[in-house]
């Protein structure tokens, strides 16, 4: 016995191995003998009895040459060798497309994800929102492969919870806005802003807007109601009824519609100071910005005749 214990176990490359979650640890036994790692899953199995080892981590692994039965074992039981995936989460996403992501880098299940997803009063009380949209912080973050869906929803929401410090809250109560407020702003901004020096002005564009109790015509916002999208609207879909549609309600949407980025939310907490009502993008990637309806069918007529070029 003591050779099964502390032989190394030789192979002429490093061994990578997915022990998948829920996996029993008889059944990783099997897959390291499957995968040339130990050469007897029932050897592997006796020294975890005797040494009272009956579970593994689930995670993606690599395994070096000379290894022992006993390193391998205590290995996957506490996830030494486990390899962590980096995985980018944009700005601008919605909550489908960060669990696809998810889904497609490290193996979650995307479908128990969205479930957790829509239980926002459980993982973010404070903020008053149904989901977690708008709440789960875009960043890089490091990952086990098939990772449990709700660490990973701790996770992100940690991080934004972290980066919206006591600071930006009485920020926002100065402002006489909820946080849900305001990340429905920044969300908006993140959706219609492509130059950085833009958002803020957008912000304030909206605010304004606000302010005269005029309807926000967000076009992200529809886009984040229709079924089918994001691509061109149509005048039907202006008229569609939803509570995301600012062509037709008053105010802010009940929420956030993507997951906003710093930039964003620091715009929506400190939008800029002007009288702009209107805005129209310029076919460069930034827009023209009015404060008179008859100043934007200027830009309007502007914009058209660049598309037209």
């Amino acid at each position: 016995m003591y050779y099964a214990v502390w032989a190394p176990h030789s192979f002429t490359s490093p061994k990578s191995v997915v022990i998948g979650k829920g996996r029993s640890f008889v059944a990783a036994a099997g897959i390291l003998q499957d995968s040339g790692v130990v050469g007897s899953s029932y050897l592997f199995r006796a020294v975890g009895k005797l040494y009272g080892i009956h579970t593994v981590r689930a995670g993606r692994y690599v395994f070096q040459s000379g290894m022992s039965t006993i390193d391998l074992i205590r290995d996957l039981h506490e996830g030494r060798s486990a390899v962590s995936f980096y995985v980018t989460i944009p700005e601008g996403f919605r909550g489908v497309q960060i669990a696809r992501t998810l889904r497609r880098e490290v193996g979650i299940d995307s479908a128990k994800f969205m479930e957790l997803f829509a239980d926002g009063a459980h993982f973010a009380p404070l903020h008053g929102s149904q989901s977690l949209e708008g709440y789960l912080f875009p960043d890089t973050y490091d990952f086990a492969w098939e990772e449990d869906e709700q660490v990973i929803i701790e996770r992100m929401v940690h991080r934004f919870n972290v980066f919206f410090a006591d600071s930006l809250t009485r920020r926002a109560k100065a402002m006489k806005l909820s946080v849900n407020d305001v990340m429905t702003m920044a969300s908006i901004v993140e959706g219609e802003a492509v130059k950085s020096e833009e958002r803020a002005v957008i912000a304030g564009l909206y605010y304004n807007r606000l302010k005269l109790h005029m309807r926000l015509e967000a076009d992200p916002t529809v886009q984040y109601a229709i079924a089918d999208g994001p691509r061109r609207l149509t005048y039907g879909d202006l008229k569609m009824l939803s509570p995301y549609n600012t062509y037709r309600m008053q105010g802010l949407p009940p929420g956030p519609i993507n997951s906003p980025g710093s930039a964003s939310i620091l715009a929506a907490l400190f939008p800029a100071a002007h009288k702009y009502l209107y805005f129209v993008a310029d076919g460069t990637g930034g827009h023209l910005f009015a404060r008179t309806y008859d100043e934007h069918m200027k830009n309007v007529r502007v914009y058209r005749k660049h598309r037209s070029l």
